[in-house]
């Protein structure tokens, strides 16, 4: 049943100017110990994605498709996590978490928009995994820079839509009840819970979103890998399928880590939620996948090393 809500107080629903966050716990040597760790991790996950940037901007042999839109990820990972990070990070001396009202909104429209950018730009990616393995003599005129830039912009361009409608009725709420989030960032399906106004046009785009750009998204990224593999099959030398294979091996881990602990996150069942697990998941999914990412395309990624190998050779020799 709604609860009874007069006009009056409809009108002050803005009069919630500030959440106030539970955060990982509330545990102060179990702080102590995890504030150095995440700190550690926050650092790596800037170095390593800037680290990338740079080296595929500098180098003229990683100027291909394949590369920008790994550049691509690598700043979406960056403005991701730190969408979320620094503020967590600080929450572990402050005794109230509080956020204001535009602060958590502006939290979760960033976090939502670089998520739901994360995956059109993995299908875009599994989309060019599929023509230089199927089409490899057409790459590069199928591939072209033109159609590279549009597929990031369109990426980008639905993860801002999706979010941006998502945020602007969710913090439009009435909300009458507790202004505590159980969880260490402005998460909206706990916001959703602190409202006294029916959720359901939220709900609803939260639902679509998940269809079309979630969904949507793996279904396009499994369909490029049944074609891939189709064509991986096709090729006569174990040789010549092992290095075809190669070419996808990291963006299909990638995949897997972020599909994975996302569908953990979002698609658990009602019954036997824990807010731990939540919260354990939410870090891998938000703060550990952006470090995790940048490492599985370079350790066995022989064109990295090499271009690394020459950038170190390249500053070495200017510095003497």
């Amino acid at each position: 049943m709604e609860p009874n809500i007069s006009m009056e107080e409809e009108r002050n629903h803005t009069s919630v100017i500030m959440f106030v966050l539970l955060g990982l716990t509330d545990d102060k040597e179990l702080q102590l110990v995890l504030f150095p760790v995440f700190l550690g991790i926050y650092l790596v996950t800037l170095f390593w994605n800037l680290s990338l940037i740079i080296l595929i901007r500098m180098d003229s042999h990683l100027h291909t498709p394949m590369y920008f839109f790994l550049s691509c990820l690598a700043s979406i990972d960056i403005c991701f996590t730190a969408s979320i990070s620094p503020r967590m990070l600080s929450d572990f001396f402050k005794e109230e978490k509080t956020i204001s009202f535009i602060a958590c909104a502006t939290q979760y429209f960033v976090a939502a928009w670089m998520g739901q950018a994360e995956y059109c730009l993995l299908a875009a990616m599994a989309y060019d995994r599929y023509v230089a393995i199927g089409n490899p003599l057409q790459y590069s005129a199928i591939m072209a820079p033109g159609l590279c830039q549009k597929m990031v912009a369109g990426a980008l361009f639905s993860g801002f839509l999706c979010s941006f409608l998502e945020t602007v009725p969710c913090f439009n709420l009435y909300f009458c009840k507790s202004n505590i989030i159980q969880h260490f960032f402005c998460n909206i399906s706990e916001i959703i819970i602190l409202s006294c106004s029916s959720p359901f046009v939220t709900q609803m785009i939260l639902f679509l979103a998940a269809v079309f750009v979630g969904f949507g998204s793996l279904l396009i990224i499994l369909l490029s890998y049944g074609f891939i593999a189709a064509s991986i099959l096709k090729i006569s030398s174990v040789k010549g399928s092992l290095k075809a294979f190669n070419t996808c091996a990291s963006h299909l881990a990638v995949v897997t880590l972020f599909y994975g602990t996302a569908l953990a996150v979002y698609m658990h069942p009602s019954s036997g939620h824990s807010e731990n697990k939540d919260k354990v998941l939410s870090v891998f999914y938000i703060i550990i996948i952006p470090m995790l990412n940048p490492l599985i395309y370079s350790l066995r990624n022989k064109e990295i090393k090499e271009a690394l190998k020459r950038m170190i050779k390249k500053t070495t020799h200017l510095s003497q």
